[in-house]
Order: C-alpha cells, then structure tokens, then sequence
C-alpha cells in the first residue's frame, strides 16, 4: 500500500483542484486506517492550502470493531471556509459528478496553546475551547463511492470534506448541555432530518478528545488553534447542485447555504 500512496494522494488533489469527477478509485483502495491516513497525509503535503481546522465522522458497527475506532477526520481548508450571519446564506460548491451532502454540526474551536495532552472528561475538554457555534459541513468528493467503499476511502479524500459554513456562537456554550440542543436538517424546505448530538456517541466533547488524540498520534500540531466540526448530528444527507440547505438549532438560530456546482482553478 505505501508505493500506492503517493499516485492515489496526487489524483484526488489534482481531481479536486480541476473539479473532476472520478468514475473510479484512482488505486488500489485502502483496507486499514494507517493506510488511509497515509493518502492522507500525502495529499496534505502536495496540497499546500492552510488547514483550520479538522472533520471528525463516526464511523458504524461492524466496521468500528473491524477497524478499531469509532471515528474518523479530514482536514477543512482556510479556503473552504465561510462565515455566515443568520440571514446569510452563502454558496457552497461540491464536486459534480462526485459526492455530495450536508450535515448540522456543533462547531468548537481549540483555543491557541494546546500542550499536548489529550483531556478525559468533558469539563477538561470545555477549558481547551474559547467558543462553540453551530455550522454546516459540506461533504463533497470528486469520487462517488467515497463513503459507499467504507471509512478507510472516505479517510484517505480528506474525510470527505470540502467546507464549512460557521454560524453563530452559542451564548452561555459553557453552561448549555451541547446533546439537548434539537437540531432539524431542512433541504428546499422539507425537514431532511432531526436528531440531537445525544446519539453521537460521547457527544462534541468526545469529538474533541477524538481528534486531538488522532492528530498528535500522526504527529500534526495542533497548539495555534483550530476548529472542529465534531459529526453530523442529523445524519449525512445528500445534495444537489441548486438547493438551498437550512441547519436549525432550536433555541439557538439557523444557519443556511446553496450548492453550487465546484469550479476548476483554470475555469
């Protein structure tokens, strides 16, 4: 697997800076975690673009157990980034031809200084953090089996990630009980899905301990900050070019976006 890294890595790059889909897996998929995060890494190295911050997804019996993990990240670029206001609803591209959803999630941002140590309890996790909003994560890969071939694929495409719409801050996020907040998923107007971080295994703050582990584990800083799109709480719900896509929180606000076709750097 390690010789077919690198080809691997280049093709999902070079797909996804020409916004081109791939009919097929440009390899031999990868059967492990180690070897996804492997492309991974590569496709990191040749990308170039700055990270802020990082997805984390769950990964479901029975390939958690297979596997040895109930989760996964990818990276989210400077780039791909966009801060909305409530009535502000910004175009988000996915890759035509590929794959393409949306999901609600609870955004936290590590705050500058992290030293290293991976917290255990939720009130551990809570000082590392200096705010929480609600979002949107765009997932979008020129490969359309990205998540139909298993974890390991959708790890080795940057976690399936291709942006993220940061909403508002939750006032008072250190009192709030971030798994009782409802959240409704609505696509052109029709609720898509509703669920509450409760389902999510240890909930955000578990997201939190998840990817810090991770990220010191394969050796990436992590000490100036970054944000964190800790899962989709909804579910991960497909998209098309043209929709227009709401996140509600209930108590809390909206945030909102529309998809739009992903356009080539040379386009």
């Amino acid at each position: 697997m390690s010789g077919e890294a690198q080809p691997i890595a280049e093709a999902f790059v070079a797909a996804r800076r020409d916004a081109r889909a791939l009919e097929s897996y440009p390899g031999q998929q990868p059967t492990d975690l180690s070897a996804a995060y492997r492309i991974q890494d590569m496709a990191l190295a040749i990308d170039g673009r700055a990270v802020i911050g990082w997805k984390v997804g769950r990964i479901n019996p029975p390939a958690d157990a297979a596997l040895g993990a109930n989760r996964l990240s990818g990276p989210i670029f400077a780039d791909s980034v966009v801060h909305a206001a409530d009535d502000d609803g910004p175009d988000m591209p996915v890759f035509t031809g590929g794959f393409a959803a949306a999901e609600a999630e609870i955004l936290l941002h590590l705050a500058p200084g992290w030293n290293g140590e991976v917290p255990e309890t939720d009130a551990d996790t809570r000082a590392l953090l200096d705010d929480v909003r609600i979002g949107i994560e765009i997932a979008s890969s020129p490969y359309p089996g990205i998540n139909a071939d298993g974890p390991p694929v959708t790890v080795s495409d940057y976690g399936n990630n291709a942006g993220l719409v940061i909403g508002a801050s939750l006032d008072q996020w250190r009192e709030l009980d971030l798994c009782a907040i409802l959240v409704r998923m609505i696509i052109d107007g029709t609720v898509a899905g509703e669920a509450t971080a409760a389902t999510m295994l240890d909930g955000p703050y578990g997201a939190v301990r998840f990817l810090l582990g991770n990220l010191k584990a394969r050796g990436i800083d992590a000490s100036k900050g970054l944000w964190i799109s800790s899962g989709a709480i909804t579910g991960v719900h497909p998209v098309l070019v043209g929709q227009h896509v709401t996140a509600q929180f209930d108590g809390h606000g909206i945030v909102t976006c529309r998809i739009t076709a992903a356009q080539g750097q040379n386009d």
